[in-house]
């Protein structure tokens, strides 16, 4: 695809994606992912053809401007959506394919200093909630959901929801609603409510000598394996 078809498609995805814009002006002032993806492309080709010191600079004054790091060589799909950007970050060997979403704070990093493949690839249809670090040559499967904040260390499978420190994949299957990131689970803070009313049950049998600690306990018990369970559909 030529250069400029590719960049007024950019812009036209902006429109079509985001339910605030309200004029075409506002793509000037209030998109800094959009400025990010857009000196990419061109810093991209310079980068491949060679001209690698000016396709660095260039990053580098869109990173000043739009405070979203993306490496000249990484490679990014078409019809990709940077949603607010501030704070992402897109390293030298990350593969983003098409129809992308990626909130702010998002980093696709690496976790070694060795040459060659070390950054995340992402295959068409993902979104990336706010605050999700994709660390090392993984690959997170087409049309996944990546949960706010979550740190994701390994493969995801395609058509599936990731969410947690590490993530977890606690859905697999096609995702009708695929930015409701409000209904995904905290499985951290349902761990540690879990932990807390263990700890309850035990302490409160060392005190008053509870007898029925026995029946309290499996009742837990079962609500974690529930709990668990639930994780694997």
């Amino acid at each position: 695809m030529k250069l400029w078809a590719q960049i007024k498609e950019d812009f036209r995805v902006v429109l079509e994606k985001d339910p605030a814009i309200a004029s075409k002006l506002e793509l000037l002032f209030n998109y800094p992912g959009l400025w990010a993806i857009f000196w990419h492309r061109i810093a991209h080709r310079l980068f491949l053809s060679n001209f690698r010191v000016l396709a660095r600079v260039m990053m580098g004054l869109s990173q000043i401007f739009t405070n979203i790091d993306i490496h000249p060589a990484a490679r990014i799909g078409r019809r990709v959506f940077i949603d607010h950007g501030i704070g992402i970050v897109i390293g030298e060997t990350a593969v983003v394919g098409d129809d992308v979403t990626i909130y702010q704070g998002v980093t696709l990093g690496g976790v070694n200093l060795a040459k060659g493949k070390r950054h995340p690839t992402i295959e068409h249809g993902v979104v990336i909630g706010s605050g999700a670090k994709i660390l090392g040559n993984i690959t997170i499967g087409a049309n996944s959901k990546i949960g706010a904040n979550s740190v994701v260390i390994k493969n995801v499978p395609a058509d599936s929801t990731a969410v947690g420190i590490p993530a977890r994949v606690i859905k697999k299957g096609p995702d009708k609603s695929p930015y409701s990131h409000d209904k995904l689970p905290n499985i951290d803070t349902e761990m540690f409510i879990y932990l807390l009313k263990r700890l309850e049950v035990l302490e409160n049998a060392f005190t008053t000598g509870d007898k029925d600690i026995i029946t309290k306990d499996k009742d837990l018990s079962h609500i974690y394996e529930d709990f668990i369970k639930s994780l694997e559909k």
